[in-house]
């Protein structure tokens, strides 16, 4: 009698077909984007403007760490503007100047999440 050959596995080969693949980003911004009404405000020319405003008040520099934001994204030290007070969808929170600021991509994307989750 013949020997048995070990079959490889197929299953992990084969692409998602529910959902997304974990660490698919940009998947993920595109499903936010369709869903959260608000998230369009950031593709404005309003919010350009405004955008550009800010970093330009706060001369490129986050005003976190100090960092200058010279890099382009998704560079740690590329420029974002933040919300200092979440607005989850106020209209008048999210275009107060005064309740933006710019920071560093990598602040951003840790410290500044991480506190908002914990608020939640």
């Amino acid at each position: 009698m013949g020997r048995l050959k070990a079959v490889k596995p197929r299953v992990a080969a084969l692409p998602p077909r529910i959902g997304r693949a974990v660490g698919d980003e940009q998947a993920r911004h595109r499903e936010r984007d369709a869903t959260i009404g608000w998230r369009a405000w950031y593709k404005t020319a309003r919010w350009q403007k405004l955008r550009l405003k800010i970093l330009q008040r706060d001369l490129y520099t986050c005003q976190k760490t100090g960092a200058l934001l010279v890099g382009k994204h998704p560079a740690p030290n590329s420029p974002v503007v933040d919300h200092k007070r979440p607005h989850r969808g106020d209209e008048r929170l999210f275009w107060d100047e005064n309740n933006l600021h710019a920071v560093s991509k990598a602040y951003h994307d840790s410290e500044k999440q991480a506190e908002e989750r914990a608020r939640r």
